[in-house]
């Protein structure tokens, strides 16, 4: 077990040893029960579970087995997904649900009452989702492992018009099932049933008796449905890649295909420049003719609701497109630039995952995370701000912490330019500031709104983060995100802004930095061994490298012959405790908040954070030493490991 429990579970009782053979347990609970299942996979020793049963019995605050053998650090959510993937735990779904954490057990009563008031004519599933006791996908994800079969996803799935060609649309509507692709001629099937025998019994008479079947919902089903009957209609009229319209839709369908964050178009002296930027790094992607610029551009803007008249201006605007080959809906927000040869266009390519990323999945450091989870979100009030140059990953962890966040007891409220990803349960407004909703009016309006939590999408001035300080001063959590380097330079940037340093002090609870680095490719990974000149750069011996693996990408057809495939979040979390806030009350120097918050509150740096990264070979050490600021001679690898609670 760990060398200390988190301090939310520690006890009087002594931790015994790991190893002891597997005994027989009574497993009258929904949590001995996956216990017990845990214990068959040999992801728990009976030990253990006897004396997470002590802690158990011991917390003033209720917790369910699961989560204390997830605290003493016996049992790790990868693991958990691992194991309830390849074989079915035996449990009913709103026990499983509440063993897991998705749902509260008061929660799970209410609905059971609600589906017996209903004489049975709903099912728990459909009454938890539609009353908003657990979100869609978390819901399906937990019912896959029970029944053993796939959760599917049909929002990152490409349509395929020659299966869904095979029956009418009335056939699928009326047995809620749809084909979604051919693997080795095994063709996978959604059903939002896989139990009503007659249903699945259709599918395999339309595709097979050997069908890969498995879950999605009926609305994601409906959805899919819509966007095949849309693409069919379209398709009618579709212009090819010799069309100014064709050649964008490719482009775009390219575009999505590579993964790409933003397209460049960009007239040259001799030619069209078209360039993506996928993890973080512009490529070339094809060059045009230069005759191609005008029609292009105009078509853009015509996409966009910009005047198609104006090239002597800078123009913004924003287009919502759905792909007439995959049905995909895409957003992007738009810039025409005017340079010396034509307008340069910008497009950034928004909401492209299916759903948001889980806390637990944004890639924090076990012990870091616990911090920013307990020490932060947790708390019921004050400013939590995410920090980092553009394209660093902020909103995406912004949002990660609202779908934390996000519960039937809690009201949100966003303000935002633009909404980038929609939450279903959060009252969310987009800047508008054509018709009068600007970003000054939508705030004073938002503490009227009596919200729990507020999200502010960026402070950008006095207004914006006076207000962010007043709200948390009245009792509201907010969480906005801030363009500095580091997370001192968050603090700074706010006594720069003329807030006063007892403010700042007073309700800022922390400040979260990160960068994405590219990720090595796992094709075509290989070992790498530092040079004297690493060594030089780093301050470390040899023996400080006992037991990393460090990694370079050597280059392969999967990652473009790049090296990198994905990108991988670096986090720098500053804590304000006693000692830091003394600190800024007495405006100390940057350096010397940094020092205090190294000594008391544990900060670990970004160089320091990228470092065991890159020593577990999830990124280059050449990307760490480019990309991330270093103020420092960081510590050892032992002592980072320790303090991150990543393993070797």
């Amino acid at each position: 077990m760990p060398d200390t429990m988190p301090p939310q579970l520690q006890q009087t009782v002594q931790p015994p040893g790991r190893q002891q053979a597997v005994a027989d347990c009574p497993l009258p609970s929904s949590g001995e029960v996956l216990a017990g299942f845990l214990i068959r996979h040999g992801l728990l020793t009976a030990r253990q579970l006897q004396y997470a049963r002590r802690v158990l019995e011991k917390l003033a605050t209720p917790k369910t087995l699961l989560q204390v053998l997830q605290e003493l650090g016996y049992i790790h959510d990868d693991q958990l997904r691992q194991v309830l993937q390849q074989d079915r735990v035996g449990m009913r779904i709103g026990d499983l649900l509440v063993e897991l954490g998705y749902l509260r057990q008061k929660d799970l009563q209410t609905a059971l009452a609600r589906q017996k008031e209903s004489g049975g004519a709903r099912r728990l599933g459909e009454i938890l989702v539609a009353d908003h006791f657990i979100e869609e996908h978390k819901f399906l994800e937990v019912l896959s492992y029970q029944l053993g079969l796939k959760a599917i996803d049909l929002d990152v799935e490409e349509l395929d018009r020659s299966l869904l060609s095979r029956a009418p649309l009335k056939l699928y509507q009326q047995h809620q099932f749809v084909p979604v692709k051919s693997d080795n001629g095994c063709i996978l099937v959604a059903l939002v049933d896989p139990q009503d025998k007659e249903d699945l019994a259709m599918a395999q008479d339309l595709f097979g008796r050997d069908i890969d079947v498995g879950i999605a919902s009926a609305k994601a089903i409906a959805e899919w449905l819509q966007k095949y009957r849309h693409v069919r209609e379209v398709s009618r009229t579709a212009c090819d890649e010799h069309t100014v319209i064709g050649l964008i839709n490719k482009l775009l369908d390219e575009a999505v295909k590579e993964g790409a964050s933003d397209i460049h178009i960009e007239p040259l002296k001799d030619r069209l420049r078209i360039r993506f930027r996928c993890d973080g790094v512009l490529l070339q992607h094809q060059n045009l003719s230069l005759d191609l610029a005008a029609p292009i551009t105009s078509r853009l803007k015509v996409m966009a609701r910009a005047n198609i008249t104006e090239r002597r201006r800078h123009q913004d605007g924003r287009i919502l497109y759905e792909s007439p080959t995959t049905g995909k809906t895409l957003d992007l927000r738009v810039s025409f630039y005017v340079t010396i040869y034509g307008e340069k266009v910008v497009l950034r390519l928004l909401n492209q995952k299916g759903e948001l990323l889980e806390l637990n999945d944004i890639g924090m450091a076990p012990k870091m995370l616990d911090r920013f989870r307990y020490d932060a979100l947790d708390l019921p009030s004050g400013v939590l701000i995410v920090t980092g140059p553009t394209g660093s990953g902020k909103t995406t962890t912004l949002y990660s912490c609202v779908n934390y966040l996000n519960n039937m007891e809690t009201s949100i409220i966003t303000a935002e330019d633009p909404v980038e990803y929609i939450v279903d349960g959060i009252a969310q407004c987009s800047i508008n500031a054509q018709i009068g909703v600007t970003f000054e009016e939508t705030l004073r309006h938002i503490v009227r709104q009596d919200p729990d939590v507020i999200i502010l999408g960026e402070i950008r001035d006095h207004f914006s983060a006076e207000t962010a300080i007043q709200a948390a001063l009245t009792g509201h959590k907010v969480l906005t995100t801030f363009h500095t380097e580091d997370s001192i330079g968050g603090l700074l940037r706010l006594m720069n802004m003329e807030i006063e340093a007892f403010l700042i002090s007073s309700t800022v609870v922390c400040v979260l930095a990160q960068r994405l680095l590219r990720q090595i490719c796992c094709e075509c990974a290989e070992p790498y061994t530092l040079t004297a000149a690493d060594m030089r750069h780093l301050g470390y011996q040899q023996a400080d490298l006992a037991g990393t693996s460090f990694m370079t990408g050597k280059g392969c057809s999967r990652c473009r012959f790049t090296g990198y495939h994905g990108r991988v979040g670096v986090f720098e979390l500053l804590v304000l405790n006693e000692q830091v806030k003394d600190a800024i009350l007495q405006r100390k120097t940057s350096y010397e908040i940094r020092r205090i918050s190294v000594e008391t509150s544990g900060l670990i740096t970004l160089y320091e954070d990228g470092l065991v990264k890159a020593s577990r070979g999830l990124i280059s050490l050449q990307e760490v030493m480019r990309l991330l600021p270093r103020l420092g001679k960081p510590r050892g690898l032992p002592e980072l490991y320790r303090l991150t609670g990543e393993q070797r």
